[in-house]
């Protein structure tokens, strides 16, 4: 390699092959700055994405100071403004048990209070729960001769088939305590044998989420069904670490119902097995994956919390005006749409629809003009890598149907929150655990994830769902709030 001066000769003093022989050596030198600069370019771009401008989850922003908000301060203190309407603790109608403390027997004067009449001064309340304890419910048969010979016994219930075995109660209670507060195995175990006092094994607390997944399963499909037939559902997926490999949860969610499958593939395969989206005939709500777009027996719209997010980068990053005349636009088309449905309009006006479909196009239209297409400039064969910003928009323009569904479509929401949210709780529970051990243990957790949670939707909950409904030999005949 040549070894080059450390200073600038003379260049008075050079012939000109000596200039020429720079000039040529230098001249592949400027490709490969300009290489190397759209390379730090383009890292120092991933370096400032974080959950604000990308979808990068908000664990991944570290303790970094967060960004500064784009709305403008209120002025306002923090916490609850004046006006705004508290909760407190309600005095309580039940009574388990009353105590009434004894005046004193006489007065400081002397006197004796025994015979003075008495009227109630006030009353206060303490609301705890009691102690964990456990009962014990002992079932006998009898049995007894006829005169004719013939031996007659009592018969067991149909669910008491062990000489000794934990009632609904308890196995309802590790139930939710694996699949509904995400804990361990190991840790539901163990709160309930610290709790009250019983002996459970882990191996019992998988076994008894199995008799529940079992239980469940008819009516998890018929939540399936009922998603099929909704006008509008999201869906989304994402990674789920299972034997130590990476498998993926796939979840098709509504604001009443909510269902989890999980596949070893992530792509159409996968969607095709669970067999939702491929029968759904309304509109999927997604994040632009490029799967998803393979359905075509149902409409499409697109996530503009992501939309958001990536036109956020581009502002800070290009210093352009088109993606903050964009966040508007798709920001007040949102209130446009909150407005109609809460004064009872099914759809915006024609000419207001026209209208914004009209100011998109045209901010698109001047974006790319200032973010054209990168030409090839070698021989080279395949695709030219374009920038972010004309990749974004290109996107923005040929989905331009499915990004303002919500303002054709007053029931489509403006973002994929309700399938994005449920797949938050399966992430923590994988957090937590680390983890499924096997593939059968990840499919018991979302069959009764999907109950839960649609439960939870539906103003039901353990108490009141769950915990005394946990019998198996009646589960088949009850509705789908009524399972257990």
């Amino acid at each position: 390699m040549e070894k080059w001066p450390e200073t600038l000769p003379e260049l008075s003093q050079l012939n000109h092959e000596q200039k020429d022989a720079i000039i040529r050596a230098l001249f592949p030198l400027i490709a490969e700055v300009k290489r190397l600069t759209a390379c730090v370019a383009e890292l120092e771009a991933r370096l400032s994405k974080d959950s604000h401008n990308s979808s990068k989850p908000p664990s991944s922003d570290g303790l970094a100071k967060k960004s500064a908000s784009p709305n403008m301060p209120s002025g306002k203190k923090p916490g609850a403004q004046p006006g705004h309407v508290g909760k407190t603790l309600e005095r309580s109608t039940r009574v388990d048990i009353p105590i009434n403390h004894p005046l004193p027997q006489y007065c400081t004067c002397g006197a004796s209070l025994a015979q003075t009449a008495q009227t109630l001064h006030e009353r206060r309340q303490v609301i705890d729960i009691p102690v964990a304890s456990y009962l014990v419910t002992e079932h006998c048969t009898w049995q007894t001769h006829c005169v004719c010979g013939q031996v007659h016994q009592s018969e067991f219930p149909a669910n008491v088939t062990e000489a000794v075995q934990y009632g609904p109660n308890v196995r309802a209670l590790a139930v939710h305590l694996t699949h509904g507060q995400l804990l361990p195995v190991l840790r539901s175990a163990t709160l309930i044998t610290e709790l009250y006092g019983l002996s459970v094994s882990p191996g019992t607390v998988c076994a008894w989420g199995d008799q529940a997944s079992r239980i469940l399963l008819p009516k998890v499909a018929d939540i399936a069904q009922l998603l099929i037939d909704l006008p509008v559902v999201g869906a989304d997926e994402s990674g789920l670490r299972v034997a130590s490999h990476l498998n993926w949860l796939h979840t098709v969610a509504s604001d009443k119902l909510t269902w989890y499958g999980v596949h070893t593939q992530r792509g159409l395969p996968a969607i095709e097995d669970h067999g939702i989206l491929p029968n759904l005939l309304g509109t999927a709500v997604h994040d632009c994956w490029p799967t998803y777009w393979r359905l075509t027996n149902c409409l499409h719209a697109l996530c503009n919390a992501h939309l958001l997010r990536e036109l956020t980068f581009q502002r800070e990053t290009t210093r352009q005006r088109w993606p903050k005349q964009l966040m508007n636009l798709l920001i007040q088309a949102r209130d446009y749409c909150v407005a109609a449905r809460q004064t009872g309009e099914t759809a915006l006006s024609a000419w207001r629809t026209r209208r914004i479909f009209r100011d998109y196009h045209a901010i698109l239209d001047r974006a790319l003009k200032r973010n054209p297409p990168v030409e090839r400039q070698d021989k080279r064969r395949g695709r030219v890598k374009q920038s972010l910003a004309f990749n974004l928009i290109t996107r923005m323009r040929e989905h331009a149907e499915a990004v303002l569904r919500f303002v054709t479509d007053l029931r489509v929401p403006f973002t994929n929150n309700l399938a994005e949210r449920a797949i938050r709780m399966p992430k923590v529970k994988q957090k937590i655990s680390g983890g499924w051990r096997t593939f059968e243990g990840a499919q018991v957790f979302c069959v009764i994830r999907s109950y839960l949670d649609t439960m939870h939707k539906q103003g039901g909950g353990f108490k009141s769902e769950v915990q005394p409904r946990y019998d198996a030999s009646v589960a088949s005949s009850r509705r789908l709030r009524g399972v257990f």
